[in-house]
């Protein structure tokens, strides 16, 4: 069995410790313990009431005071790791990725999307209809949440005039949520796991297009046998204006067409505001505005990547990684074993955290060094990644996506009404596991073999 040897860096002296991670559990147990806490105690939305910029602080703290060496170098490994490449790039595609959201919907452009969405597909066809435009709106935003808040009450509608299961309409709209949010060029998961795997935003949609697919067809096929309406709705005219859906379909096709993803945004966020003003939407000022509104809203995650980056490279110089990486080696034999455990180590992660982004953006440095030790394609890798934490956001309780759809909902005081009915997120994680299961193996460290040949 091959073990690692500092996979983590060419440093050769550095020791494993196990010690090393109790920061990062410092960091992950205040905010577990502090959203169950406050669920118990009936508070909405516990599990976003610790900001997580805070609950990083903890382990920050405690990391300063566990390791070894003076305070100054304590002090640059930390800013070392808060302005890595990688860690700044993604931050700065977030503010962008924000104020495009922002700009869009100030312009008009979610509306249109979703009333274009609603006019063109058949009555008859509501519930699969539901989880395509929710698919294409989740797309073209990068959000899962916004987009939930911006269809679930037109759904809630159209599913109660139509005498739809109106927690199937839901979970079929939490559904095409999770696929968009996962496939998107501008959502927060694609970033951070593109940018901790080191991949192009385009091959990993290609990676997790094959397996978000099959599991999206199947979704459809479902809800066009067992969510036809008892009565059709009545026509309603949705008026909107295709003008105002452009940006969306000039930031996928640009993204697929392999342009720079700086361009891509900063493009989608100039042809938004040249629509908005010209149809009046905003003046130029009022642009302007909109888009330091978008920066503001990214101000959580930007802080979070940049303070975890500091606080993964103090726990890595310490020998926390490697720690793990040795003892990931008593387990994983094979390419496929690595992938599973990838696999299991983000959904874990999310379970903690309930945010997909945030699960990423803590398992990827680990992700990327069992990567490179296993063989395993850094976009396979980020696609796995993705996937896995949108699985479990998809369906568990405390999430943001159920609970905000349960706020949408009248008399109803748990989600778990609704879990029950997020088909897609069952069937993604199917189609995963099916997809590490057939994929073709190599015996682990035999690319190392080949390399050395």
């Amino acid at each position: 069995m091959n073990q690692p040897k500092n996979p983590a860096s060419d440093d050769p002296v550095r020791k494993p410790s196990g010690t090393a991670l109790i920061p990062f559990f410092l960091f992950v147990g205040v905010y577990l313990a502090t959203g169950i806490i406050l669920e118990v105690t009936g508070t909405e939305n516990a599990f976003y009431q610790l900001p997580t910029p805070v609950a990083a602080l903890v382990g920050i703290i405690a990391a300063f005071f566990m390791f070894k060496g003076t305070m100054n170098e304590k002090v640059h490994t930390f800013m070392k790791g808060c302005g890595n490449e990688n860690i700044m790039t993604m931050c700065i595609i977030y503010i962008l990725a924000g104020a495009f959201t922002d700009v869009t919907r100030a312009m008009g452009g979610v509306d249109a999307a979703v009333n274009l969405g609603m006019s063109l597909i058949p009555a008859r066809f509501l519930a699969a209809g539901v989880f395509v435009i929710t698919a294409f709106i989740a797309i073209s935003t990068g959000t899962s949440v916004g987009t939930i808040a911006a269809v679930t009450p037109i759904t809630i509608g159209l599913a109660e005039s139509g005498g739809l299961n109106l927690y199937l309409v839901v979970g079929a709209t939490i559904g095409g949520a999770m696929f968009g949010d996962n496939l998107s060029m501008i959502s927060d998961t694609t970033i951070a796991a593109t940018r901790t795997q080191g991949v192009e935003m385009k091959d990993k949609f290609r990676a997790n297009f094959r397996i978000a697919l099959p599991a999206a067809i199947a979704t459809v096929i479902l809800l066009l046998i067992f969510g036809r309406p008892e009565t059709l709705p009545q026509a309603q005219d949705y008026a909107f204006s295709f003008v105002k859906v452009i940006p969306y379909l000039f930031v996928l096709i640009s993204a697929l067409a392999g342009l720079n993803v700086f361009m891509v945004l900063t493009g989608g966020i100039v042809l938004s505001g040249i629509i908005g003003i010209a149809c009046q939407s905003f003046t130029v000022l009022e642009y302007t505005q909109h888009i330091y509104s978008g920066f503001s809203s990214m101000f959580e995650i930007f802080l979070l990547s940049m303070i975890t980056g500091g606080l993964a490279e103090m726990v890595t110089e310490a020998g926390g990684l490697d720690w793990i990486l040795l003892k990931v080696s008593h387990v994983i034999h094979s390419r496929r074993s690595a992938e599973a455990g990838i696999s299991a180590m983000v959904a874990l992660t999310d379970l903690a955290t309930a945010n997909n982004t945030v699960a990423i953006i803590i398992s990827g440095p680990v992700a990327k060094n069992i990567s490179k030790q296993y063989g395993i394609d850094p976009k396979r890798s980020a696609s796995l990644l993705d996937i896995f934490s949108c699985v479990v956001q998809g369906v568990i309780p405390y999430g943001a996506q159920l609970l905000y759809a349960c706020a949408l909902l009248e008399n109803l005081s748990s989600p778990f009404r609704i879990i029950g009915n997020c088909w897609y997120s069952y069937l993604l994680m199917l189609a995963a596991i099916v997809s590490i299961c057939v994929h073709k193996d190599k015996p682990a460290g035999a690319e190392n073999a080949q390399a050395a040949q």
